[in-house]
């Protein structure tokens, strides 16, 4: 019975967020523990040890008094709405084995010219996440071991394939906080300073992202050339392409849409409407209401130690910002120069922490929620949110626990520290510096303090 706890719980989010209704989402939140709770001895040691300690430190807060009524309900609604936020995204899992298109990604990705391979890759998975979400690893990852598989391609020549596509792939889904307003760094940013928007943040992103493009690409582009040389070429595009994109431009105007008529925050509106398109879809294709209950459920108890993560960190977030003194940045913000060193610090912290197995969505879901502070000191919060998406997005790459890279060592067969540190380790450290000339740039066109 514990396993309809989930999917209970994510509708009840949703509801929550469209009546905007607390305390159903702190409700659901708490539907959530008591699925993680129940399903304990099924997760990973990681998201077990994340919970655990989640659990732990908002129980001794609240029994020493730090922590009142107001700040469990919001640490329940922030975790819920965290772990719904995957739950709804990851939903488009379920379209992978219905489109042939998504089956041969990889021999539509490798055709073209040799030397445009990288950033198609990095390109194309990006825009696969913003949808996919976490479900872009799993694609783009276990389509290539069955490729592999399939054309006996072993050794160092599959090392190679390894390194060149699920590398790229990485790096391209970790552009998605730059980009995406699918993405949940911009949910968790948006969520705690409202005057902050997708679309504000957009243009700083994406040249971020095309920084990161670049350096990938001058770093991959010739074990890309090998790589080509054993690609299979493709006369035509595969079934499905067309519905693909149908599918997509459908969500995208279905959010627009959203948005527009009733005022929902673009993370809110991708929520609610990846889920309903992609059920409806599955509905009117296989034609079979329990079937496709039965298969929604399932996907998104297989996302159970994700979620976990994501709501445990949420909950921590909240904890640890309620006991931060309220004027903890006061000193810390004043004038340019100041404001500047924070948001760089914000920016390192996440890949330093991430680097020594503290998740990237923990370390944002405290700095975002000291965030409002730094507005009521009268700073522009635009400058510091660029840092920590950037932050965030660096930090994808480098946590040998989180769990895009965790994904990618699975199918590659291949050690996480290998991922995190041998194949990305230089890609980082190139990246920083041409990262923080850009954010120095928009403290120069946008002030950093209010008049």
């Amino acid at each position: 019975m514990s396993r309809f706890l989930v999917p209970f719980a994510v509708l009840l989010e949703l509801v929550a967020l469209c009546i905007d209704e607390p305390r159903l989402s702190a409700l659901a939140g708490a539907l959530f523990l008591g699925y993680f709770l129940a399903a304990m001895g099924s997760l990973q040691l990681y998201s077990r040890c994340l919970l655990l300690i989640c659990i732990a430190v908002i129980a001794g807060l609240a029994l020493g008094g730090e922590l009142g009524t107001d700040e469990l309900m919001r640490a329940a609604s922030n975790g819920a709405f965290y772990a719904t936020f995957l739950g709804s995204l990851g939903m488009m899992q379920c379209l992978v084995r219905r489109l042939e298109v998504l089956q041969r990604i990889h021999d539509v990705l490798l055709g073209g010219r040799v030397a445009l391979l990288y950033p198609k890759y990095a390109v194309v998975s990006c825009g696969i996440a913003s949808v996919l979400s976490f479900g872009v690893m799993n694609l783009l990852c276990g389509t290539l071991a069955d490729t592999l598989k399939e054309r006996g391609i072993t050794g160092a020549s599959r090392l190679r394939w390894l390194r060149s596509v699920l590398i790229s792939t990485l790096r391209g889904f970790a552009l998605v906080p730059l980009v995406a307003p699918t993405s949940v760094a911009v949910a968790i940013i948006t969520r705690e300073v409202p005057s902050l928007s997708w679309s504000g943040l957009l243009p700083y992103g994406i040249g971020s992202a095309v920084i990161l493009i670049l350096v990938g690409w001058f770093l991959e582009h010739k074990r890309f050339r090998l790589v080509s040389s054993e690609r299979k070429p493709l006369e035509q595009w595969p079934r499905g392409s067309f519905l693909l994109a149908l599918l997509v431009t459908v969500i995208f105007v279905s959010m627009a849409m959203l948005v527009q008529l009733f005022g929902f925050k673009v993370s809110v509106a991708a929520m609610l409407t990846v889920p309903v398109v992609t059920f409806l879809y599955m509905w009117a294709h296989d034609r079979s209401l329990p079937a496709v209950g039965r298969e929604s459920v399932d996907n998104m108890l297989g996302m159970s130690n994700e979620m976990a993560i994501f709501a445990g960190s949420a909950g921590l977030g909240v904890a640890l910002v309620a006991v931060i003194p309220a004027n903890a940045l006061a000193g810390l913000a004043s004038g340019e120069l100041g404001v500047f060193l924070l948001a760089a610090g914000g920016l390192l912290m996440m890949p330093m922490l991430s680097a020594i197995g503290i998740i990237p969505i923990t370390v944002l879901s405290v700095q975002a929620g000291l965030m409002p502070q730094l507005v009521a000191e009268g700073v522009d919060p635009l400058p510091i949110a660029v840092a920590l998406v950037i932050g965030f997005s660096l930090a994808m790459m480098l946590s040998p626990f989180g769990p895009a890279v965790m994904l990618l060592s699975r199918f590659g067969q291949v050690s996480r520290w290998v991922v995190a540190f041998g194949w990305n380790g230089l890609f980082v450290l190139l990246a920083i510096p041409l990262l923080l000339l850009m954010l120095w740039g928009l403290f120069g066109a946008v002030p950093a303090t209010g008049g």
